[in-house]
């Protein structure tokens, strides 16, 4: 049962009607079972002065493509009523002509623009007016005998309202519904969702709340009559079994999912997923139809569903699965556009955003992670439709045209076009090791600045986790993780890789930027000394470069390699033998790697820097004062003397390094491999040559 969430001492905080939205709203919003994310919407009538001072009822509605559980004040458009109510004396209106219309009867052309459903709650004479899509709710909308059921349920309260697009007809379907019957209190959308209202803010969400309860409770009562998705067919495997197959294939997937863009991937593998996917009928049930119309954008109509019997534990034949499967859907979807397109139209992604497999779970696919976990959450509720719905009938959906022509509406895609423009790292995964030093950080937050996600891996987790911190705190949640990465250890670089992949899908881009220095003369030089150069700049880079191939390899998308290595790649520097010869080393293993990787699609360049002191732990250590001794000079004077033994007399700034990296790491170095970028100020003793 949903909870009411109602709170007389944040009510009491509340100074206007506006507060009052935004609070119902939020609470609506928080909770998932009764409202999708991104659907919905709620209104509230009020008295206003307009530019003029005249007193004027005004109707604030939700804006559309806001979020009813984070929405705030600037989420809602306010709207003139004594323009809106004349609209109802009308036989028909055009989508286009509504939303001319509205735009119109904004009191401030600064709002956004208002819900698509705006004309259902204009038309209705209440107050407050909430439309909602809770899972019980559609679960009885969307069940064959839905209508003959909600009569047991509700009584006479309600008007059930066949399936419409939303719009103008809807919306006087709705209102005039509602006026032909005085004893209703509801409104039962078929295929779609509720509405309710009421007085004040508390009354209208009570009712929403109490609707859904009433509901839900028949449901329950149902469902202990009928076996759940026909019952169980698979034993779900392991928990560390599943991950250990998702680590493998989700790059795999992840490549055949790409359609000359990339696409990040999620996995959800709770317990409710389990059940469906483990069933007797989830594939039948999966293949009927969205379980709502807010769903079919980020859902598409269907799934994809993959017959693999997971007792097999058979990665190959699963890979198998994936590539038959993904082929299928893609071409089955270009054809459901050709046969229901209009004119302008221009398809979609052709690739599945729910991936359904038995044993493992649901893997979520989106242009970022936040839009992954969005098909993730809706196909979620979905599955709670489905479990509701069958439990009372048999499980029915929108048809074949009806979805198309919501998945491809114009003011569904509206929407879409509200998020921010896509950037030259966006739908791409950067994996940094040295992620907390100050090349390594700043180039985190360069690579994200321009849209990648990104694993900030390091030796001190602590420094990593704060990096990460940072840039979620700014960009949004997800956009960074923290891992402890020793680049020496074997195991702990695969342990890496394993995270990337099942949080992202896999990798396009590594910076191998994790360092150490050391300085003696070269008679003074230990073993211990030589190997741990060797080890960290020589062994580290081989080894993260080794398992981002593989991965690469894997996903068939190509990828980007930048190894961090120093003017002392070419330049031999004094007392710094062990530390300059595993520096040569790395740039040519990048070169190795170039020339292996070009068949592939893997670039693989190198950046040399020279004494970026800011921020770096190398140059915070006992680096600086042997450095600073094999000049004769103090080591608060090695900035300066660095400035002075450039040719453009400039110092070298971590932002310098990230940007080079950035750029080498870009489309704009699409056709650059094998390459060494010396970002230095200029210091000729070590122009290459």
């Amino acid at each position: 049962m949903v909870k009411n969430l109602w709170n007389q001492q944040n009510e009491s905080d509340l100074k206007t009607g506006l507060d009052e939205l935004v609070y119902r709203s939020n609470l609506i919003g928080s909770d998932r079972a009764v409202c999708n994310w991104g659907g919905g919407n709620t209104s509230m009538k009020t008295m206003e002065k307009d530019f003029r001072g005249r007193e004027i009822e005004v109707m604030w509605v939700k804006g559309s493509g806001s979020d009813l559980a984070t929405m705030k004040h600037a989420n809602f458009t306010g709207l003139n009523m004594e323009d809106i109510r004349p609209l109802m004396e009308n036989d028909k209106m055009s989508d286009e002509d509504m939303v001319e219309y509205i735009s119109h009867c904004m009191i401030d052309s600064k709002h956004p623009r208002s819900s698509i459903e705006t004309l259902l709650h204009a038309f209705l004479p209440f107050k407050h007016v909430d439309h909602t899509h809770p899972d019980a709710i559609i679960s009885l909308c969307c069940a064959d005998n839905g209508k003959e059921l909600a009569k047991e349920i509700f009584g006479d309260r309600f008007v059930w309202v066949p399936y419409v697009r939303p719009g103008f007809t809807l919306s006087k379907m709705i209102a005039e519904g509602v006026q032909e019957n005085p004893k209703a209190d509801l409104v039962l959308m078929e295929k779609h969702g509720l509405v309710v209202w009421g007085e004040t803010s508390k009354e209208s969400y009570n009712k929403t709340i109490s609707v859904i309860n009433e509901a839900e409770d028949f449901i329950n009562k149902k469902a202990q009559e009928v076996e759940t998705f026909g019952g169980k067919k698979y034993d779900q495997l392991a928990s560390e079994e599943r991950e250990d197959i998702l680590a493998e294939v989700m790059p795999y997937l992840r490549g055949q999912v790409f359609e000359e863009k990339s696409m990040l991937l999620t996995f959800d593998d709770n317990e409710e997923v389990m059940q469906f996917v483990n069933s007797k009928d989830a594939k039948q049930y999966s293949q009927v139809g969205a379980a709502c119309p807010d769903h079919l954008v980020h859902t598409k109509m269907i799934p994809l569903f993959l017959d693999w019997d997971p007792s097999s534990k058979d990665v190959e034949s699963l890979k198998e699965a994936i590539k038959n499967g993904v082929k299928a859907y893609k071409d089955e979807y270009r054809a459901y556009f050709e046969r229901n397109k209009n004119e302008g139209d221009v398809i979609n992604e052709p690739s599945p955003r729910v991936i359904l497999i038995p044993g493992l779970g649901m893997v979520n696919t989106g242009k970022d992670l936040k839009m992954a976990n969005v098909s993730g959450a809706l196909y979620n509720r979905a599955i709670q439709v489905i479990k509701g719905a069958t439990a009372l009938g048999n499980f029915v959906s929108l048809n074949e045209n009806e979805s198309y022509e919501i998945e491809y509406w114009p003011l569904e895609l509206y929407k879409l076009s509200l998020a921010p423009p896509e950037k030259e790292f966006s739908r791409q995964i950067a994996l940094v090791t040295g992620g907390a030093g100050g090349i390594g950080s700043e180039t985190c937050r360069v690579l994200v600045e321009q849209g990648a996600h990104v694993a900030v891996t390091d030796l001190n987790l602590e420094g990593a986790e704060k990096v990460a911190e940072e840039i979620n705190e700014k960009f949004g949640a997800g956009r960074a993780i923290a891992i402890k990465m020793d680049v020496t250890s074997e195991e702990a670089i695969v342990a890496a890789y394993r995270t990337v992949a099942l949080t992202y899908g896999g990798v396009d881009n590594i910076v191998n930027n994790a360092g150490l220095a050391t300085s003696s003369p070269f008679d003074e030089t230990t073993l211990k000394e030589w190997n741990l150069n060797m080890n960290v700049l020589g062994t580290g880079y081989f080894l993260v470069a080794r398992e981002a191939f593989k991965l690469m390899k894997k996903q068939e998308t190509g990828g980007s390699m930048v190894f961090i290595g120093s003017k002392n790649s070419v330049y031999a520097g004094k007392n710094a033998s062990a530390y300059s010869t595993a520096k040569a080393m790395e740039t040519h293993l990048a070169r190795c790697i170039a020339a292996e990787g070009g068949e592939f699609g893997i670039r693989v360049n190198s950046v040399l820097p020279d004494a970026v002191l800011q921020g770096s732990a190398i140059w915070n250590s006992s680096w600086r004062n042997e450095r600073a001794a094999a000049y004769g000079i103090e080591p608060d004077e090695l900035e300066e003397h660095y400035r002075k033994r450039t040719t453009l007399r400039v110092n070298i700034l971590p932002r310098d390094i990230a940007e080079s990296i950035a750029f080498l790491s870009s489309s704009k170095s699409a056709k650059t491999t094998g390459c060494m970028v010396t970002v230095d100020g200029g210091v000729p003793a070590a122009f290459t040559r």
